[in-house]
């Protein structure tokens, strides 16, 4: 009888020795520990770098460049004013010239000027190799001639956006508003004041504030940049900024550390933040006050003393500074309460000190008139009172959303009625610095998490920072520009931290009349942004619209 094979017993491995296994695991945990220790020691650097301090160490040596009025003619009743934008070089105080793009000239552009009540036309054309628009922030205006992403300028083009100022005296800005390329182009240059009177107050006690241009009367456009060797523009964003770029070099009008000659006892500062991501709160090196005069919208009922004045991006204020004969004094940002988490904090610049200008005052000083107690007469829009507000709205910052959404140039996220007050309610959910701008209209602040407005916020914005967390309300009331809705023509709605507009965190509102019905969706050129969401809901006054459902109910 045949045998079975014999099967050999299987070979088990035998275990290595001890000490081989212990070297295995001691290895994985040294590798651990180095790797820890590497991550520490590159957040412990980037924590140190993050805090930037130049009080006391800024050398003012170029006198302060004042952006020049911008020429006009009259034609058949219209001023009209011309901007180029064109490609430049400037000395912005790098190791070599900066390319820079700018209006008129290399870097930013010269300050329009005209009067509550004119019609005017501004002839933009574009001389770049990229497409662009151009925006009147600030400006109670048709959302045609509004400069949002919807009126883009392709290159070799000219728009001429045509209305008639019909608002109160005010410190407005013009700039890009191309959807994914905001930040880039106002970073490289494109930007420039707009400078609004009104001839029905040059008799009232506001006439007394100091307004010759460029002598007691200044424009302050605040930058900042960051430069590679090469002088060139590094707009590169840090991977532990929550924000967007944040420079370490201050610019004034374009101007590496300035300084003024002030000629008279009182020089106004009309201060604009035309920064990307950067929250300056500004004030005097040696804690004395100013006398806010005017924010975003126009000037104040009566004039705010106050050591310091917060501007988040896009916003407006306007400062008179008393000095005395031979006097220096230094115009300084100090760092801001930003309301967010420590480390986020410190990586939004919330603990950075910039100083900005230096003022120099003559040995003898022209008299100036005492700053006036009252600044006039109340507009008609004045009369704006909550008890008034028919609905309330809300708006849910978060990420690079609004409400859940992110733009979409072809949906319309909210109807509004012409002539109605509404109260709209702005909170941040993340732990991030965030702000609100509203195309068209000025607002009133009514609270802030329940508490009054500082009087940084007491007159009329356009802008708001939203502190993540707390509720700010605004009591917003859109009149038709000229007389007319627009169904159809989107103004925007945004945080104007440039680079999250970019990525997203903006929405659209049209006007409509009473009982005017407005379509869901537009064309536009260029159709959707990539990736964004296709919720087709516009907005009825509901609050906001969910990619689900309204979360909120009806008001």
């Amino acid at each position: 009888m045949p045998t079975s094979p014999t099967v050999p017993p299987a070979v088990v491995p035998a275990a290595g020795p001890p000490h081989r296994v212990r070297r295995v695991v001691l290895v994985l945990g040294l590798g651990a520990l180095v790797l820890v220790g590497t991550i520490v020691a590159v957040l412990g650097v980037a924590w140190a770098r993050a805090a930037t301090s130049t009080a006391g160490a800024v050398a003012f040596t170029r006198p302060l460049a004042v952006p020049p009025l911008a020429e006009s003619r009259v034609e058949d009743g219209v001023r009209v004013f011309a901007l180029e934008a064109r490609a430049g070089v400037a000395d912005l105080g790098a190791s070599a010239p900066t390319p820079t793009i700018g209006l008129n000239g290399d870097h930013l552009g010269p300050t329009l000027r005209a009067a509550r009540g004119e019609r005017v036309r501004v002839d933009v054309t574009n001389a770049l190799d990229e497409t662009t628009t151009l925006h009147w922030h600030g400006m109670h205006l048709p959302p045609a001639m509004d400069g949002g992403p919807h009126q883009m300028v392709e290159p070799g083009e000219t728009w001429s956006p045509t209305w008639t100022v019909d608002q109160p005296a005010a410190t407005l800005w013009y700039h890009p508003h191309l959807h994914g390329q905001t930040a880039d182009q106002v970073y490289r240059g494109l930007a420039g004041m707009f400078l609004l009177d009104d001839p029905a107050a040059a008799d009232g006690p506001a006439a007394d504030l100091p307004h010759e241009y460029g002598v007691d009367d200044v424009p302050v456009i605040l930058q900042d940049k960051r430069f590679h060797a090469d002088g060139r523009l590094d707009d590169a964003v840090s991977f532990l900024s929550p924000v967007g770029t944040l420079g370490d070099t201050i610019l004034v009008n374009g101007t590496p550390g300035p300084y003024l000659d002030v000629t008279t006892e009182r020089v106004r500062l009309r201060l604009l933040n035309g920064s990307d991501s950067r929250v300056y709160d500004v004030g005097l090196a040696d804690g004395g006050t100013v006398r806010l005069v005017g924010t975003d919208g126009g000037l104040l009922a009566a004039p705010q003393t106050v050591e310091r004045v917060r501007l988040s991006p896009g916003d407006r204020a306007e400062v008179v500074v008393t000095m005395a004969p031979g006097q220096r004094a230094v115009l300084r940002s100090f760092p801001p309460d930003l309301g967010v988490n420590p480390v986020f904090e410190r990586f939004s610049g919330g603990d950075d000190t910039f100083d900005l200008l230096e003022l120099r005052a003559a040995a003898t000083l022209v008299p100036s008139p005492d700053v006036p107690a009252t600044l006039g007469a109340t507009d008609p829009a004045d009369a704006l009172d909550e008890s008034d507000a028919v609905r309330t709205r809300r708006f849910e910052l978060s990420g690079s959303a609004i409400n859940g959404r992110s733009m979409d140039m072809t949906r319309v996220d909210e109807v509004v009625t012409v002539g109605e007050t509404e109260v709209w309610e702005v909170t941040g959910l993340d732990d991030t610095p965030h702000n609100f701008h509203v195309h068209d209209v000025r607002f009133r602040v009514l609270d802030v998490a329940g508490e009054p407005p500082g009087p940084d916020l007491a007159g009329w914005q356009d802008t708001v920072y939203v502190q993540p967390g707390r509720v700010t309300r605004l009591l917003v009331r859109f009149d038709a520009a000229e007389g007319a809705t627009d169904p159809t023509t989107p103004y925007m709605f945004h945080c104007h931290l440039l680079t999250h507009e970019d990525r997203g965190m903006m929405g659209q509102l049209v006007v409509v009349a009473p009982g005017e019905q407005a379509p869901s969706r537009i064309d536009v050129p260029g159709g959707t942004h990539p990736d964004h969401d296709t919720d087709a809901l516009p907005g009825d006054g509901t609050g906001p619209r969910s990619l689900a459902a309204d979360s909120h109910g009806g008001h």
